[in-house]
């Protein structure tokens, strides 16, 4: 069976992660069209959008995609490329599994758990703001 995954290679050090990543992917020997997408400061002069509409269609046919580090011009009026992605799929949470393994080196054994961050509210949406507190207060003797 051929899958058919959405490539988005990035920017900076991006495609040179990308290409890793696919080596191992290929070395599995899983069969993979990749759907090569452009995303990032190169395509915002062409469609004035670091994220045409394009690329997200192509990951809602496909259901998968692989993405490298994107640049997200600052100052300029763009939101997060990954914001931009988390809100219009709904990626609603980042799930990071952590594991020990007997025979590899590390610092800590025995761990096995999962760590769950909620993507699409508070700081992780995109919505920054500052709370500002009244810690004034006086003081009678």
């Amino acid at each position: 069976m051929t899958y058919n995954i959405t490539l988005i290679p990035g920017d900076g050090i991006g495609p040179q992660v990308i290409e890793a990543a696919k080596m191992v992917l290929e070395a599995s020997g899983i069969e993979i069209n990749w759907e090569i997408m452009e995303a990032g400061e190169k395509v915002i002069e062409k469609y004035g959008t670091p994220l045409p509409d394009y690329v997200i269609d192509s990951i809602k046919r496909n259901r998968v995609a692989l993405k490298g580090p994107v640049t997200t011009p600052v100052g300029t009026g763009f939101r997060s490329i990954n914001v931009v992605l988390r809100k219009a799929l709904n990626l609603y949470a980042n799930v990071r599994p952590v594991k020990s393994y007997k025979g590899v080196s590390s610092r800590c054994e025995g761990i096995d758990l999962v760590v769950v961050r909620e993507n699409t509210e508070g700081l992780y949406s995109g919505i920054e703001h500052i709370i500002k507190f009244d810690f004034s207060f006086r003081i009678f003797f």
